[in-house]
């Protein structure tokens, strides 16, 4: 299938319903996922001059990823997780004030073979903004992320990455969820090839690309480049975050038992549930039970794989460099693939 047809907004449409009043997004957090989108988004929406909506990631111009959820039918009265047509998608953005600038994070933009066109085609002065990560620290984390949410069943890295022919291929192996013909690592560490999709159909200087070791090393200054690169307020005061850090369960089945109580299922579960949300307010929620939570369920990760990072590194050195390349700056070195000078 071609990029066209995957497009989810053709551009005649597009047009008419710019010219109908919907609020198209300025700028977008394309991605990379593990590389501080997140704590990005959350910092970039307390700034009174920016809109972000409370769904982070709609997906919507990634229409070759979407999540096979997001395109079954619905059922009466409910909603897929994510905006399936675009009018969906510009309610989003609908509470957005006029001097405002709307923006969104789906970091998936960066791996979509269709999203840069898609997002071209309605907004041509769009504002993309892209964060990539040392591969090997990347990938880790992605994958203790990943089991995390329970989509990879494989414990071990390495043996998880062997998986992604037969994965590609529709063969999956015993206890592997319908998802895991998703979960292609290597296709996440396509850099330049990810960010030349979006310099064919943006100007040179509506791309910002920020290293995830400057976002770690300075929080705040990375932020405020990013206000400048969005023409807004870069002195407004900033509350620094950190968000999905990467953690690994202390025991996946205790993780389980306790994310199925959470979520209702089970006669009692349900009803318990209900009572808690009914009788403590959500900020206590979130300052006392979520922290407590993850304190019993989850813990850092064991230290990385020395022999499996140097495999790492010696496989996608020729990403790296061809990032470097690509924004002019030795990540080789900075990322200790080799010594400067």
């Amino acid at each position: 299938m071609s990029a066209s047809e995957h497009s989810p907004v053709a551009p005649a449409a597009s047009a008419e319903r710019r010219r109908a009043g919907g609020r198209v997004p300025d700028f977008f957090i394309a991605g990379q996922p593990k590389s501080g989108t997140t704590a990005l988004y959350e910092m970039l929406r307390r700034h009174p001059q920016i809109y972000m909506p409370e769904l982070k990631e709609p997906l919507f111009f990634a229409s070759d990823l979407r999540p096979a959820i997001a395109r079954r039918p619905r059922e009466a009265g409910t909603r897929p997780p994510f905006p399936v047509t675009y009018e969906e998608y510009l309610e989003l953005f609908a509470a957005a004030a006029p001097e405002q600038r709307a923006g969104e994070a789906t970091p998936t933009y960066l791996r979509s073979h269709v999203a840069a066109g898609a997002i071209a085609r309605v907004q041509p002065g769009a504002r993309i903004v892209a964060i990539f990560r040392e591969p090997a620290s990347f990938l880790r984390s992605l994958h203790l992320q990943w089991l995390q949410e329970h989509l990879e069943n494989e414990p071990d890295l390495e043996r998880a990455m062997a998986r992604e022919q037969d994965r590609r291929a529709g063969r999956l192996g015993a206890g592997e969820r319908p998802q895991a013909r998703t979960l292609l690592y290597s296709e996440f560490v396509r850099y330049a090839e990810q960010l030349e999709r979006f310099a064919a159909v943006f100007p040179r200087e509506q791309l910002l690309v920020l290293i995830y070791d400057d976002f770690r090393a300075d929080n705040q200054a990375v932020v405020r480049q990013v206000l400048r690169f969005l023409e807004v307020d870069d002195s407004h005061p900033l509350e620094e975050l950190e968000a999905n850090p990467t953690i690994a369960a202390r025991s996946v089945r205790l993780e389980r038992m306790v994310l199925r109580a959470q979520s209702g299922r089970g006669a009692i579960a349900g009803p318990a549930r209900a009572a808690v949300k009914a009788l403590t307010p959500r900020g206590m929620r979130r300052r006392v039970f979520y922290p407590l939570r993850r304190r019993l369920l989850y813990r850092d990760p064991e230290p990385a794989d020395e022999a499996l990072t140097a495999r790492l590194r010696r496989r996608f050195e020729p990403e790296v460099q061809a990032l470097g390349e690509y924004i002019g700056r030795d990540l080789l070195a900075l990322w200790g693939y080799r010594s400067p000078g």
